[in-house]
């Protein structure tokens, strides 16, 4: 088939210009023909790929979190096919870890896999396993060289379209360099991120993306993938050891893993650098990242976005960040007061 075209329409929109290509598909962006909203869209460029997208489908559509590339609107049998997402306007996590050769700082490394863990802990919840968790497929609304540090919030997860839900893979057009075998099998993923039992063809759970992500936090930390039993500390010696043993329940067998992103999480959070050790010894604490003066009950840095506190709570109906002595959410209402279940 051939490939898209600067100024071909697809949906509402006009492409642009190319800014990815994969194995099976080109990333182009584009503008709305009559608004100035850009998007993301992703189009197959071979043939036999667009028949699993329309046989099997995909199951992202319905994933809704601020730590996940949002799917905007899809047609699996349209000419082309395509799927509009929206632009994250930064750079992934490899152009960044390319840019640190000895590792990125500690706390952007934290931040970035604290924001991979809420969308990896909502994609699982919904039964979607990502199974190609890897440094390409986490964007960030930051660009390589920006003075501001690394947080949470700036993490979007993409490419789900390689997940599994129920069992059932979804070959999408989201695939990036990433290997299929015979039709009816399939082994899904990228060989360096991959866990044991995916690349042995086993049904995978949660533990698989856990398992990658352990990787993909060893090469933050260090800018290299791991080998052999050897930690994140061996090879940067101010890793903390407590960042060795998140790192160590991530990159074993099966059984002996995280059995959720949520319990990696809380283990991630608790190896934050607690708050009392942040404040200063004279009229107040500052900001752990850029050393500006913040209040005592700050969550995050008003300066550069920081999160100055080892975990933020969220409203359980809209799920914004809210401060701990609040009773309603500011921004849909909710008594925070009435706890779920």
């Amino acid at each position: 088939m051939s490939a898209p075209q600067p100024g071909d329409r697809v949906s509402n929109y006009l492409l642009e210009v190319p800014i990815g290509t994969g194995s099976f598909g080109q990333v182009w962006r584009a503008k709305h023909h009559m608004f100035d909203d850009l998007v993301a869209i992703k189009v197959p460029t071979d043939a036999d790929y667009v028949q699993n997208l329309r046989r099997e489908g995909v199951v992202i559509h319905g994933l809704r979190h601020p730590n996940i590339v949002r799917a905007i609107d899809l047609d699996p049998y349209g000419d082309p096919p395509y799927l509009i997402m929206e632009l994250v306007a930064g750079d992934s996590l490899r152009a960044f870890i390319d840019a640190h050769p000895k590792g990125l700082p500690i706390q952007d490394a934290q931040a970035v896999m604290c924001g991979m863990l809420r969308a990896l802990e909502v994609a699982h919840e919904a039964g979607v396993i990502h199974r190609d968790v890897k440094p390409a497929n986490i964007l960030l609304t930051r660009r390589v060289g920006d003075p501001e540090p690394l947080t949470e919030q700036c993490v979007k997860v993409a490419d789900f379209g390689l997940g599994s839900v129920g069992g059932v893979t979804t070959h999408s057009i989201m695939q990036s360099g990433s290997m299929l075998t015979e039709r009816g099998k399939s082994i899904s993923g990228t060989l360096a991120y991959m866990a044991p039992e995916q690349k042995e063809g086993s049904e995978t759970d949660a533990r698989a993306d856990l398992y990658s992500c352990g990787i993909v936090l060893f090469e933050m930390l260090t800018g290299q993938r791991p080998h052999g039993a050897e930690f994140p500390s061996g090879l940067r010696s101010d890793v903390p050891a407590s960042l060795d043993e998140v790192f160590r329940k991530c990159y074993v067998r099966w059984e002996h893993r995280y059995t959720c992103a949520s319990e990696m999480l809380h283990a991630l959070s608790g190896s934050a650098i607690p708050f009392a050790k942040r404040v200063r010894t004279d009229d107040g604490p500052s900001c752990p990242s850029c050393r500006r003066d913040v209040q005592r009950d700050d969550q995050f840095c008003v300066h550069c976005g920081f999160q100055i506190v080892p975990s933020v709570p969220r409203c359980q109906a809209c799920d914004a960040f809210v401060n701990a002595v609040d009773r309603f959410c500011i921004f849909c209402g909710n008594d925070l007061r009435v706890k779920v279940g």
